[in-house]
């Protein structure tokens, strides 16, 4: 029987565990958390009717993954989707007032978050030669040469603060946004790409006898999104173990020893790391120095979660819409806010609204390690100003993440070169997680299925591994 460790119980983690034993019925399986709970940052509490997300709000339906794997765990009577209104208004707060993210080029025309010159510039995108650099270039960079400086202080650091929560001057276009990167390189243009991306979609569907579907629309579950964690753990029996912390791995002749505290080991054929790309680099780091150094050079920002219940009466104009970001540049305490309960619906009691205020990021990690009193003070002034809310909440609940998104900084393609250089010299160790391939949670179980068919691939080819028996994981030593 062939054995596979995967060190780290997040989505990534127990999507692939489910996947592979899809591929290898007959693998035994182990995964290792390090946390009391499996999921990651992926977790809801139902507290006094306000159903909280702890980390993600959703997932979006432009990968079909996730959707599979929910309907491979007999959720789908449980997806609901997020609000028409919600996928069409979404708001910048910029100099003291909210403003509406028009939907389409013609919006522009109409909008007011950018000046005509800084439209004017947007325009011209679709004239301008298209000559992607032949160097990784940073998110403000594309924004600048395609689009103009404009462009990139509002609309390229909304984008980035609302996916990543980083730095455009940093992020690789090419890593964190690669289909804008591919609309480039193929059709001279990133709005003539789009536009043209979105008229093949209506040419397919209508000769499919189909009407076109709308990408972009949100989805979660009835019970918030730890109904996936929970529905994967339950497909996997006997096969998690959390409270686990691994120290280090150690390359066997024919396969690996796994340490953890004290005297706990476990053998396998296979190994995959699928917890936080630091934490991964602390297990490697005997085997090999060089996979943990690029490992361990791999940024996350902090970010913290602010919940706030409000009487939909303390509201003088309730929101209808997905939220508003307030640029990074702008220095705010708040990077954003989610109008939870008008996004999904049974978010909040009846008569009372959901928000959840995101703080912190890359430029403004200090706001994390704020008290409590403080941090809720700083929220509730934000949202005074931009909702006009007077009276105070009358819920919230706070979760801090100091490691919370990671950063594809420039050179992360490079990284992730040298990383697969050095795991083609270790067989049987695979790495999995956001911290590679992308942020979002339809980026993990995409990965976990295109990693599983690899596992299974591999597996068949390796030899036999003498240090573990048939009928335990574990061999104390």
């Amino acid at each position: 029987m062939r054995r596979v460790v995967i060190i780290g119980a997040g989505i990534s983690g127990l999507a692939l565990a489910f996947r592979l034993k899809q591929r290898v019925p007959h693998v035994h399986l182990t995964l290792l958390e390090s946390d009391s709970r499996p999921g990651g940052k992926i977790w809801t509490e139902r507290i006094d009717g306000f159903l909280v997300e702890h980390g993600p709000n959703g997932f979006l339906e432009t990968k079909p993954s996730t959707k599979e794997l929910a309907a491979d765990l007999g959720l789908t009577n449980d997806l609901v989707s997020a609000s028409e209104a919600s996928r069409r208004n979404r708001y910048l707060f910029l100099n003291g007032r909210l403003h509406r993210l028009p939907n389409g080029p013609i919006g522009l025309l109409f909008s007011r978050c950018l000046s005509w010159r800084g439209k004017l510039g947007i325009f011209r995108e679709l004239t301008r030669p298209g000559r992607p650099p032949n160097h990784d270039e940073s998110v403000a960079d594309f924004f600048r040469r395609r689009m103009g400086q404009e462009a990139a202080d509002i609309l390229g650091d909304a984008l980035v603060t609302g996916i990543h929560g980083g730095d455009p001057e940093k992020l690789s276009l090419a890593s964190a946004f690669p289909r804008a990167a591919e609309m480039e390189a193929r059709y001279g243009s990133v709005i003539r790409g789009f536009l043209r991306s979105a008229a093949e979609r209506r040419r397919q569907a209508r000769a499919e006898g189909r009407e076109p579907t709308k990408t972009g629309r949100l989805w979660s579950f009835r019970g918030g999104l730890r109904q996936l964690i929970d529905g994967l753990v339950q497909a996997l029996p006997e096969a998690l173990t959390c409270g686990v912390r691994v120290r280090f791995i150690r390359a066997l002749e024919n396969g690996w020893l796994v340490h953890g505290e004290g005297q706990q080991r476990w053998s396998a054929d296979a190994v995959v790391l699928g917890c936080p790309a630091d934490q991964a680099a602390e297990v490697v780091a005997d085997l090999d120095a060089a996979l943990a150094e690029d490992l361990a050079g791999i940024a996350y920002n902090r970010i913290a979660v602010v919940a706030l219940g409000y009487r939909r009466s303390q509201v003088p104009q309730p929101p209808d819409g997905f939220g508003y970001i307030a640029p990074q540049r702008t220095r705010r305490d708040v990077l954003g806010v989610q109008w939870c309960s008008s996004i999904y619906p049974n978010r909040a009691p009846e008569g009372f609204v959901l928000w959840r205020a995101l703080c912190g990021g890359w430029n403004r990690g200090d706001v994390v390690d704020w008290d409590d009193e403080r941090l809720l003070r700083a929220v509730h002034e934000e949202i005074r100003l931009a909702m006009r809310v007077h009276d105070d909440p009358v819920f919230h609940r706070i979760i801090r993440w100091p490691r919370a998104i990671p950063q594809y900084h420039v050179g992360h393609g490079e990284r992730l070169n040298r990383i697969a250089s050095r795991l083609r010299q270790h067989r049987g160790l695979y790495l999995t997680g956001n911290a590679y391939r992308g942020v979002a949670l339809n980026d993990c179980t995409e990965q976990a299925i295109l990693l599983a068919e690899q596992i299974a691939r591999d597996l068949q080819t390796f030899p036999s591994n003498p240090h573990h028996s048939e009928d335990s994981p574990c061999t104390v030593s």
